[in-house]
């Protein structure tokens, strides 16, 4: 299972990557194995405002519907529209081409509460 070492993790297996003031947001390797051929990506819209643990979108794939939450609070300033057509890079690329959206915090704080790479795959393992 690949988990970069450069990204903080949610409990719900989101990944979280900072660039410059904005934070980049995707599901990470161990949820898109979960969930197996990702088919659909319902995406959040530019503009709307998100509490942190809110649900910003689904991942539809061909075992089940799972929706992603935003680890973060803010306000969303890009989306992948990539994903549109090609859902499938959430499975080939999950921490590169396969990212969500990218939000503009409004609590910059809780980046640094998600967990580093070494609490999630103790975390991880733990789910198996």
């Amino acid at each position: 299972m690949n988990i970069p070492d450069n990204l903080k993790y949610s409990q719900e297996h989101e990944w979280v990557r900072q660039d410059e003031h904005q934070l980049v947001i995707g599901i990470t390797d161990y949820a898109q194995d979960s969930l197996g051929d990702i088919v659909f990506v319902s995406l959040p819209s530019v503009g709307d405002t998100f509490d942190r643990d809110a649900v910003v979108g689904e991942v539809e794939s061909t075992k089940s519907v799972s929706d992603i939450y935003t680890p973060i609070s803010g306000k969303v300033i890009r989306v992948n529209e990539a994903l549109v057509d090609q859902p499938e890079l959430v499975n080939s690329d999950p921490y590169g081409q396969g990212w969500i959206c990218a939000i503009d915090p409004t609590a910059p704080d809780e980046f640094a509460g998600l967990m580093d790479h070494t609490a999630y795959r103790a975390f991880t393992e733990n789910q198996q």
